[in-house]
């Protein structure tokens, strides 16, 4: 059996392995078919797949931008994982802290919690030893 400082250990080696994996994923930015052209789609960032007859980015010819396709997608190992390489969670309330491990997640305090009740949960995370992600006090 490992001890618990090896343990530790492995799981900070891993976290830092994760952070790499994160840093180094460089994926294109898929953009809308004639998003140059026109102003109202400079504005609207949202991808949309070409499906006209004649259409350029469709036929991946040279001097277009990437599709997306398979292929881009996330390593399953770093897939949903905030860039500290631990597991975001929202929480509202005291209950869900109780399910949730230190090394393991990043917590998110939800924005339906009041102000009031931020204050509390934050100090009861800070003593349990939990990242904050969303820390500011309103």
């Amino acid at each position: 059996m490992t001890s618990e400082p090896n343990k530790n250990i492995l799981m900070i080696k891993e976290r830092r392995k994760i952070r790499e994996m994160i840093k180094e994923k460089d994926k294109p930015e898929f953009l809308r078919s004639l998003w140059w052209k026109f102003p109202k789609f400079k504005n609207d960032p949202r991808y949309r797949r070409p499906k006209g007859n004649d259409n350029k980015l469709r036929l991946r010819l040279k001097g277009y931008p990437p599709i997306a396709e398979v292929g881009y997608g996330t390593d399953k190992k770093i897939r949903g994982r905030h860039p500290s390489g631990l597991y975001p969670v929202v929480i509202s309330s005291e209950k869900d802290i109780e399910k949730l491990d230190p090394a393991k997640h990043i917590v998110y305090i939800s924005s339906r919690v009041g102000g009031r009740r931020r204050i509390e949960l934050i100090k009861i995370l800070s003593e349990k030893g939990f990242k904050i992600a969303n820390a500011k006090v309103m």
